[in-house]
């Protein structure tokens, strides 16, 4: 599936992300000198959740729960970050909004160790032992549990349900990937098509995906390492969403369309002139809006819950459009100062 129309907001992002690498912040962001040690403000649990640090001997998990609902449902998520970057904000914005959109779900999200301090296998590793503990500690339901992640987050996602799967453990209900890497060799042919035009990977070598620490001295074939050269068959029903301007866009198709062919049904959705994981825009940009859409009917799917809309639309408001572009890009310029200069 593939969107084909951009949108004003959607094209202003882009460009001005562009620009901005390419001026003062490109090589500190790409050799992920700005990721290593993120300079944040405190981050602020909303009211209506609980928020905990689990503690384990080598990392740390964030579990977050709602107070007023125990749905049996949670979501795993793994962060993105080029395997050198740890746990942001943005991703507890994420945990939030997963919960919001699948009704209530709890979301575990591993801060698991990094490169180059610790190299393959220590992420997958951390990603294993986040899971078995829902199985296994927190007695959660294979059936309830949906993996998700993004850029590298994404491809550890594919990696932990190969392992599981070669490992004996339960797969879960679902997967869902935005942008996933998942192919550390760097063999797709967007690596060259898009080179120019990504944003944030384009146009320099001199980065997380071309110089990646976490490989350390193994295989970059490594399945476990590159899901996109492992066996999916037998996995849940997965979501993938990319954009059409990265890079790492045949990560997902290929991926997706290997899975396909082993038996797995896979919903790809490309995002026409879509940067790498545009759908930190959140609500800021059409396009993330629709992915997060998208996301929440496949966790309605996946978690069979069903809903009757609430309330009756009498009257539909038509804002003024120069008034909405104009804040939209005053939101648009302070969404990239705080996730781009961190």
């Amino acid at each position: 599936m593939s969107r084909k129309t951009v949108s004003m907001i959607g094209n202003l992002t882009r460009d001005m992300m562009s620009d901005v690498m390419e001026t003062s912040l490109k090589k500190p962001i790409q050799t992920g000198e700005f990721r290593k040690n993120p300079v944040e403000p405190a981050w602020r649990c909303p009211a209506e959740y609980i928020y905990e640090l689990v503690k384990t001997e080598q990392f740390v998990m964030e579990y977050l729960k709602p107070k007023q609902a125990v749905t049996g449902r949670v979501i795993l998520q793994l962060h993105g970050g080029g395997y050198i970057g740890p746990m942001k904000n943005i991703y507890r914005r994420f945990a939030v909004k997963y919960s919001q959109i699948s009704f209530g779900a709890d979301v575990l999200t591993p801060d698991y160790r990094v490169a180059p301090e610790h190299p393959y296998p220590a992420a997958l590793e951390d990603a294993v032992y986040a899971y078995r503990w829902l199985l296994e500690e927190k007695k959660y339901q294979p059936s309830q549990i949906v993996v998700a992640g993004d850029s590298a987050g994404g491809g550890l996602a594919l990696a932990l349900c190969l392992y599981a799967k070669d490992h004996g453990l339960p797969l879960p209900a679902g997967i869902i990937t935005m942008s996933p890497w998942t192919d550390v060799s760097l063999s797709g042919a967007s690596y060259e098509e898009n080179y120019t035009i990504d944003p944030l990977f384009g146009n320099s070598k001199e980065n997380m995906l071309y110089q990646c620490s976490y490989i350390g001295n193994a295989n970059p074939k490594n399945p476990y390492l590159s899901p996109l050269f492992g066996d999916f068959e037998g996995f849940p029903p997965m979501l993938m969403q990319v954009g059409a301007y990265e890079v790492l866009l045949d990560d997902t198709r290929a991926a997706a369309k290997k899975a396909r062919a082993e038996g797995v049904k896979v919903r790809c959705s490309v995002y026409d002139g879509m940067f790498h994981v545009f759908q930190m825009g959140l609500d800021l940009i059409p396009e993330s809006r629709e992915a997060w859409e998208e996301v929440a009917e496949y966790l309605r799917i996946i978690y069979r819950i069903h809903r009757e809309p609430e309330g009756t639309v009498v009257k539909k408001v038509k804002t003024r459009r120069k008034e909405t572009e104009d804040r939209a890009r005053l939101n648009l310029l302070a969404f990239l100062k705080r996730e781009l200069k961190k």
